[in-house]
């Protein structure tokens, strides 16, 4: 994406004082819950604003339009995600295949169901908003596999991510109960082990 179409999407100021913390923190929970009932169609900062119980100018303090906003948000959700997976893959290092891509899944489908009306929520401006990529760090966690013959590529590693996030995405939208979450992970970490095994040429 240019840097000036970024730019658009860039918050006018970050929060420093508590006080301003707290409201932008306000600011994007409304902007969930408008999501959640309205739809992202039926979204504009007028809504969001009285969800959060603040002015539409307050808002536009910190978010210069629409798009500011969901970005805002949704960059946040997949930052946290990231944290997440980055870290697991940080703790998976040096472990054998099937050790690491188990770490990874189950951390990913943690943080997605921490919050999944966000989750939910955020499925609706994904494509339009974009994000970071949900594995920075899997390339290198995956160099460090005793028990390869060579490392899966970075397009094996995005087809493992595109798989993550559409089997995570259709279970939450489904409303998942506790033993579909169960399977879920179980399931997930078999197909992806099966795939990276395959992908890597693990040794038996």
């Amino acid at each position: 994406m240019p840097a000036d179409a970024l730019n658009a999407f860039e918050p006018r100021k970050t929060p420093v004082q508590t006080r301003a913390a707290v409201t932008v923190e306000a600011i994007s929970e409304a902007t969930i819950q408008v999501l959640l009932s309205q739809g992202a169609d039926r979204l504009t900062t007028t809504r969001v604003a009285e969800r959060a119980g603040v002015s539409v100018g307050t808002l536009y303090q910190y978010y210069p339009n629409k798009e500011s906003l969901l970005f805002a948000v949704l960059e946040d959700h997949l930052d946290k995600v990231t944290a997440a997976v980055e870290t697991a893959c940080e703790q998976a290092s040096h472990k054998p295949l099937s050790e690491m891509i188990r770490t990874v899944v189950e951390a990913f489908v943690d943080a997605k169901m921490e919050r999944t009306d966000i989750s939910v929520a955020l499925y609706q401006i994904a494509a339009n908003v974009g994000g970071p990529a949900l594995i920075k760090k899997a390339e290198a966690m995956f160099q460090t596999a005793p028990d390869t013959e060579s490392q899966p590529d970075r397009f094996a590693i995005d087809m493992m991510c595109s798989a993550m996030a559409g089997a995570m995405r259709s279970v939450l939208e489904a409303g998942p109960s506790p033993a579909m979450v169960r399977k879920l992970r179980e399931h997930l970490v078999l197909l992806c082990q099966s795939y990276m095994a395959a992908a890597a040429g693990s040794r038996p």
